[in-house]
C-alpha cells in the first residue's frame, strides 16, 4: 500500500507540474501577444506624425519628444520596430537633420521670393510717387509697402528662428 500511495503522490505531482507548465506556456503566449499588440499600436500611433513630418519639418517639434518618451516606456517594442523597419522608429537622426536642412532651404526660398515681391511693389510705389510729384497719398503708400515688407519679414523670421532652434535641439549639440 505504501508503494501505491507513493505512486499516487508522484502521479499527482506530475499532473500538477504538467498543469503548471501549461500555465507558464499560456502566460508566455499571452505576454508575446500583448507585446505584438503594443508594437502595432505604436506603429499606428506614430503613422500620422511620420506623414506630418514628411510634409512639414515643424511637425517633428511635436512628435519627436513624444517618440522619445514612448521609447523609454516601451523599449522592447521600439527595438522590434527599429529592427523590422531598418532604422530608428519613428524618426532617425538623419531624418531630423534633413528636416532642419529643408526648413532652412524653405526659409531661404521664402526670403528671396519675399524680397523680389516687395522690390516690385516698392518700385511701383516709388514710380507713382515720382509721377505724382511727391503727393502725400503716394508717399504714404510707399511707406506702407516698406512697413508691410518689414512686418512680414520679422514675423516669418521669428517663426523660422524658433523652429530652426527647436530642430537643432532635436539634433543635439556638436552637429
Amino acid at each position: 500500500m505504501n508503494l501505491l500511495a507513493a505512486f499516487v503522490v508522484l502521479l499527482a505531482g506530475a499532473a500538477n507540474l504538467w498543469v503548471l507548465l501549461q500555465v507558464v506556456a499560456a502566460l508566455r503566449q499571452t505576454h508575446e501577444q500583448m507585446r505584438r499588440a503594443r508594437t502595432l499600436q505604436l506603429l499606428t500611433a506614430f503613422a500620422p506624425g511620420i506623414a506630418a513630418a514628411a510634409d512639414d519639418p515643424r511637425a517633428l517639434l511635436a512628435w519627436q519628444p513624444l517618440a522619445v518618451s514612448s521609447r523609454s516606456m516601451f523599449p522592447d517594442e521600439f527595438n522590434i520596430l527599429d529592427r523590422v523597419l531598418g532604422g530608428t522608429f519613428p524618426f532617425s537622426q538623419a531624418q531630423i537633420e534633413q528636416a532642419h536642412s529643408r526648413w532652412t532651404a524653405d526659409w531661404l526660398a521664402w526670403e528671396q521670393a519675399h524680397d523680389n515681391q516687395y522690390k516690385l511693389r516698392a518700385a511701383r510705389a516709388a514710380a507713382a510717387l515720382a509721377e505724382s510729384g511727391g503727393a502725400a497719398l503716394h508717399r504714404a503708400e510707399a511707406d506702407a509697402v516698406e512697413r508691410e515688407k518689414l512686418e512680414r519679414y520679422q514675423a516669418r523670421y521669428s517663426e523660422y528662428v524658433k523652429v530652426a532652434k527647436g530642430l537643432q535641439a532635436l539634433i543635439g549639440p556638436s552637429r
